[in-house]
């Protein structure tokens, strides 16, 4: 029965941050990346806090982490969740799966950085490995397609380092609090921010918004932002922190699968020839790890 679960949670983990980032192309078709985070996180965070009140999990960190669970708000959810859809404005979904695909590469040089942990010559050369190769793949579809420009590339990489920087700065205080802790009020307050935010300097207009990218909103907030959260930190206490982590070797490859279905799109030859060194470097970075990433 455990196998079963654990079996069950890894495929909802992975169809689910799968989908994600189609979510986020769609989103922003007509909805400016502000605003349609923002929207993101309002729907998510009154699901989160009332599960957070049935649960009877705190809203609020622990006293001298309150002023952490601010930069939360700000450097976990409301800058890098806005990067990455300002990024898939002008790269494609199946690339923006593949950079965050390196989360596990990002946490080791954080943990490594801030907190001193040793890494053996295999992570090491798995650091390189997926490094090298993941700029090789992006200078490769730079080259050979029109849908990854520099500036969103940068946004998505950026967000990916603040997310593994805030992953790492979580343990290095000690902040051990309950998963709806950590979601609910930062979510809420990040979202608050974001549309206003997004009210004032992008300006959108309600009649422009399609169907599509409304439900695509919700979908980011109801599903990923909730039900996706919920199901990936029920595996890391199920599986091991290896298991659960090779989660990030699968969703890249349903991102590509389902932007390909439906619109055509692939990444260049010389890219797809790339990813499996990618995903062998991601492998070495896992080895011997003690506690899996966080999710997006």
């Amino acid at each position: 029965m455990r196998r079963i679960t654990i079996s069950l949670l890894f495929i909802l983990v992975c169809l689910t941050w799968g989908t994600t980032w189609l979510a986020m192309k769609i989103a922003v078709e007509t909805i400016p990346p502000l605003f349609a985070t923002g929207m993101r996180f309002i729907a998510a965070s009154p699901l989160l806090i009332i599960m957070a009140w049935v649960t009877r999990a705190p809203l609020l960190f622990s006293r001298g982490q309150r002023l952490f669970q601010c930069a939360v708000a700000v450097f976990y959810f409301a800058i890098p969740f806005s990067l990455m859809i300002y990024g898939e404005q002008t790269v494609s979904s199946g690339l923006a799966s593949v950079i965050f695909a390196n989360m596990p590469v990002a946490v080791l040089i954080a943990s490594k950085l801030l907190l001193k942990e040793k890494t053996c010559k295999l992570q090491i050369l798995g650091l390189l490995l997926a490094i090298a190769s993941l700029a090789a793949v992006l200078l490769s579809e730079a080259k050979e397609t029109s849908r990854c420009h520099w500036q969103g590339a940068l946004a998505l990489i950026v967000a990916l380092i603040m997310h593994a920087l805030m992953y790492t700065l979580c343990k290095k205080r000690g902040c051990r609090v309950a998963v709806l802790t950590f979601n609910a009020l930062p979510c809420c307050a990040a979202g608050l921010a974001l549309i206003a935010a997004g009210w004032l300097l992008e300006q959108p207009r309600w009649q422009d918004f399609s169907a599509g990218s409304i439900g695509a909103t919700l979908y980011l907030g109801v599903v990923a932002g909730v039900f996706g959260i919920l199901c990936y930190f029920s595996l890391q206490k199920k599986a091991s922190a290896f298991q659960a982590s090779t989660v990030f070797l699968i969703f890249p490859v349903i991102a590509l699968l389902l932007e390909n279905a439906l619109y055509g799109y692939t990444l260049s030859p010389v890219s797809r020839l790339l990813l499996p060194p990618l995903s062998a470097g991601i492998l070495l970075t896992l080895l011997s790890r003690r506690h899996a990433p966080e999710p997006r």
